[in-house]
């Protein structure tokens, strides 16, 4: 990921020239990535309003047939053609920025000890010594789930992750926490959108 690592370098040098401040640089970058990954996180957001439309449907299929695992698998197979829904259509988003978090990784390592690396009260090369930020991306990844997940039952399974999170940002550079927290607040806003102007998934060969 070199490539990737310098390219993002590059950036950071560029906005750093502008503003004078590598935290207004990473939240630049930032918005510039989500952007760019635009149509995957569109299509991963409208995927799982299908998800919400089809959690009822596949929760009477499981009981129609808790014995029968076969014919469940079946019948949900065909329910996800119906809505022309992929179930690991959400995954690639993901995929694509976990090279993106190690190439951000390798930069903030590489940032000098300077007054360019301070942002507010925070040296962006180490972790957050008041843990605002750690908070504020259990807070956003909270949301973010609340957001997407089609059922209580699915988000009751999935509450465990921005603990895990916010744990893990607790010992990470604070600049990439910063950029995780502001990738969070895009997307809860990107998906607040969607909800608005899509309340309910189409069927039938209409949602891609």
């Amino acid at each position: 990921m070199s490539w990737l690592a310098d390219g993002l370098r590059w950036l950071f040098d560029l906005f750093v020239g502008f503003t004078s401040s590598y935290g207004i640089a990473i939240i630049i970058v930032t918005i510039l990535i989500r952007l760019v990954m635009l149509p995957l996180t569109f299509k991963q957001a409208r995927s799982m309003q299908v998800m919400k439309e089809l959690q009822p449907k596949l929760e009477e299929l499981q009981k129609k047939y808790k014995d029968n695992p076969q014919e469940f698998q079946a019948r949900s197979l065909k329910l996800y053609k119906e809505y022309n829904y992929n179930p690991f259509s959400g995954c690639l988003p993901l995929l694509v920025q976990l090279p993106i978090l190690w190439a951000f990784l390798a930069v903030l390592r590489e940032l000098p000890q300077s007054d360019l690396a301070q942002f507010f009260y925070l040296n962006l090369t180490e972790p957050d010594p008041y843990f605002i930020l750690p908070l504020l991306s259990v807070l956003t990844q909270f949301i973010t789930i609340w957001q997407t997940s089609a059922g209580s039952s699915q988000r009751g399974m999935m509450m465990a992750m921005p603990i895990f999170i916010g744990w893990v940002s607790t010992r990470l550079p604070a600049g990439l926490v910063l950029y995780w927290v502001v990738g969070n607040v895009f997307t809860i806003l990107q998906q607040a959108w969607i909800s608005s102007k899509f309340p309910t998934a189409p069927q039938g060969g209409q949602s891609k």
